[in-house]
């Protein structure tokens, strides 16, 4: 629900989490690599889970960054009323 009192300038932070993500995948990749050569199964298949994860969190980043803005009402659009709530 809006409440009118949004900031005005507010963004997503898809920026920040799009290299946390890419830091991650590189830390997974490297870590996976690392304890696979070491002979550590169980490691290796943690951190390849963990890059599993990291890369499908980065393909919806990328997917949400290609979207473009979405449309947000403008400050001459007054807030939604709250629901009333009648039972």
């Amino acid at each position: 629900m809006r409440t009118g009192s949004e900031p005005t300038t507010a963004r997503s932070a898809l920026r920040a989490r799009l290299w946390l993500s890419v830091w991650g995948l590189v830390w997974a990749l490297a870590g996976t690599a690392a304890f696979a050569l070491a002979g550590r199964t169980g490691w290796a298949v943690a951190c390849g889970v963990l890059w599993l994860i990291t890369t499908v969190d980065l393909a919806m980043i990328l997917r949400h960054l290609r979207q473009g803005p979405h449309y947000q009402p403008g400050p001459d659009i007054p807030p939604y009323p709250p629901p009333d709530h009648r039972d």
